[in-house]
């Protein structure tokens, strides 16, 4: 069992102290590696970099971690470094769908907006993971702004779906305020958010966050749990 901190509910706390590196890793969980195992692994992190909340590593087996499912969400593979012949830069064509920056419009009545690039903990089996975490850039206000002007022109768009990054990353007024933008333009009938934090920080999900969707029915929230164990007490509530 992971020494559990006084501020353990807190989520801001977890996002301070998300595992980072392999040494601090080892430190936390007590699972080592050699030192070749070790340099491979940090080859990996230097291409797609490594943030594991305190919350989601506690779930870890660490009796077993090679076979434990949850292990294998969350810390890196030298295997995410080979790359085939016949694979893609963008397998999913978003930039080709791209109209403008964080809007991704591949179907008339809908669009994808990414309101940030970053997330509380990285995926290994991201699908948006060359640009997720990238330290290098980041959405601003002016792009923001601009995707709601983009949905705002063309009427045909009834559905957004938020998305990053995960847009429960961003502080609870930022969010408010996108939604609110959103729920000002007629055609818009759906918005949905794609989030892992019920799954990975589940302490997000706060009271305050909460009373502020409600303002914004209806929401859609989509989530994803991939086993059983990452339904815990705290996920359920």
């Amino acid at each position: 069992m992971m020494y559990r901190d006084k501020n353990w509910k807190d989520w801001e706390w977890h996002i301070r102290n998300r595992i980072r590196s392999i040494d601090q890793f080892e430190a936390i969980t007590g699972i080592l590696f050699s030192p070749e195992e070790k340099a491979s692994l940090n080859k990996t992190i230097s291409h797609f970099p490594m943030a594991i909340t305190p919350y989601f590593a506690s779930l870890i087996d660490t009796h077993n971690p090679i076979d434990d499912p949850i292990f294998k969400q969350c810390f890196p593979s030298v295997d995410e470094l080979l790359t085939e012949s016949f694979e893609m830069n963008d397998p999913l064509h978003e930039d080709l769908d791209s109209p403008i920056a964080c809007i991704t419009h591949r179907y008339p009545d809908r669009v994808l907006f990414l309101v940030c690039n970053y997330c509380a903990m990285y995926c290994r089996h991201c699908t948006r993971k060359r640009r997720v975490g990238d330290v290098d850039y980041a959405i601003n206000t002016t792009e923001i702004n601009q995707a709601i002007d983009y949905i705002r022109n063309h009427q045909e768009i009834r559905d957004v779906l938020l998305s990053g990054g995960d847009p429960f990353m961003l502080p609870t007024q930022i969010l408010e305020k996108i939604l609110s933008m959103l729920r000002s333009i007629e055609h818009v009938e759906i918005i949905r958010i794609g989030s892992r934090m019920p799954v990975v920080l589940p302490y997000r999900i706060t009271d305050e966050l909460v009373e502020m969707l409600k303002k914004y029915h209806p929401l859609w929230i989509n989530t994803q749990f991939n086993h059983p164990r990452e339904l815990t007490k705290a996920s359920k509530k």
